[in-house]
């Protein structure tokens, strides 16, 4: 699965981590580190629109009742994660599902592009190939 963290939803909510599949399917993960970060968290039920598994992220610690009955359950540490408890499945509009997938593809994409600057593609400088060419004799640099 491809993931995106901290994925801005169009109800203006900020999900911790949405997840696309090899067939296009789109699971959010809601990460809580402890039981008061759960207890507090009101919004979780605002990410249901906006996936087809929902699933919250616990410790090894976590006590695990105090997670509805009615969602996935992925249990981590530092090293690893594991699905304690599969999620029913939540059913997209096609309208819904083609604006996260545009959405998905708009935010990795310009995820990509800050991370490889233009002066930084391919691990070259765009100083040092305008320092070693001339720019007439380059028709690639104008």
């Amino acid at each position: 699965m491809a993931c995106l963290t901290e994925l801005r939803l169009g109800n203006g909510r900020r999900l911790d981590l949405l997840a696309l599949g090899p067939k296009g399917e789109l699971w959010a993960v809601e990460v809580k580190s402890s039981v008061e970060d759960f207890r507090v968290d009101q919004k979780w039920q605002s990410y249901l629109d906006y996936c087809e598994r929902f699933f919250f992220a616990v410790p090894m610690h976590f006590p695990k009742d105090l997670i509805p009955e009615d969602v996935g359950l992925i249990v981590a540490d530092r090293f690893e994660a594991a699905i304690i408890r599969p999620s029913p499945e939540i059913k997209l509009s096609a309208a819904r599902r083609k604006k996260l997938l545009i959405s998905f593809g708009q935010t990795a994409a310009g995820r990509l592009s800050k991370f490889y600057s233009k002066e930084n593609v391919l691990g070259l400088s765009l100083k040092r190939i305008a320092s070693s060419h001339s720019y007439r004799s380059n028709p690639i640099i104008k």
